[in-house]
């Protein structure tokens, strides 16, 4: 249990009179997770994830290694014309970038035209992503920027939902401060029921997918 919840839950138990709970009582509410009814469903669960990535606007591309993410990215800009600067998430800074590419780690600014981030999950179901905020990888790379690219390797996709939230819970350091769910660039059809992107965040999401064991 993460140290922000125990603060809270000891404010609430305290307000109440009550002492804290006993060690198992706490355990087994921590570990009470009920399987809900889930979508079945056949088929490769990477192709799925395309598949319903691209039915929202959003765009995959395949790469063999890890290393091949900045010629991913490189190609990526040139599709779309984009300068040779980005924000790019502490995690990824390690990668072989072009010696004339200016990058940073964030936060991303409103002037920011790409970001580059990784993600902790692809979930096959619905096909979008999870993403974990932190120090590492702050949620403006996700919203702020036109064009967004996620690194997202084939091993990190499940089938479903709540198998990415179990991933979530698992990470270091307890649940992150914000997480967002992200399934193609924003979009709105609020102004004469015509489809806008970027409303609210990117006109364009980008994945590149990594092959698994990479």
């Amino acid at each position: 249990m993460s140290h922000s919840r125990q603060a809270i839950l000891a404010k609430i138990r305290s307000g109440l009179g009550r002492g804290p709970l006993p060690s198992e009582a706490a355990a087994a509410l921590d570990a009470a997770h009920p399987a809900h009814t889930r979508i079945a469903f056949d088929g490769d669960l990477i192709q799925r994830f395309i598949e319903k990535f691209e039915s929202r606007a959003g765009s995959v591309v395949r790469v063999s290694q890890h290393l091949d993410v900045p010629a991913a990215v490189a190609a990526y800009r040139e599709r779309h014309g984009l300068p040779p600067r980005a924000a790019v998430a502490r995690p990824l800074l390690s990668l072989p970038w072009p010696a004339d590419f200016i990058h940073h780690p964030g936060p991303a600014g409103r002037d920011e035209i790409l970001s580059v981030t990784p993600c902790l999950a692809g979930i096959a179901e619905i096909g979008s992503m999870m993403l974990a905020s932190g120090p590492d990888s702050p949620t403006t790379l996700n919203f702020v920027p036109d064009h967004h690219v996620v690194v997202l390797h084939e091993g990190q996709i499940v089938r479903h939902f709540e198998d990415a939230w179990a991933l979530l819970r698992a990470q270091p350091g307890g649940m992150p401060r914000a997480t967002n769910l992200i399934s193609g660039p924003s979009r709105t059809g609020d102004i004469g029921l015509v489809i806008q992107l970027g409303a609210h965040g990117p006109r364009s999401v980008h994945v590149i997918l990594v092959k698994e064991n990479t």
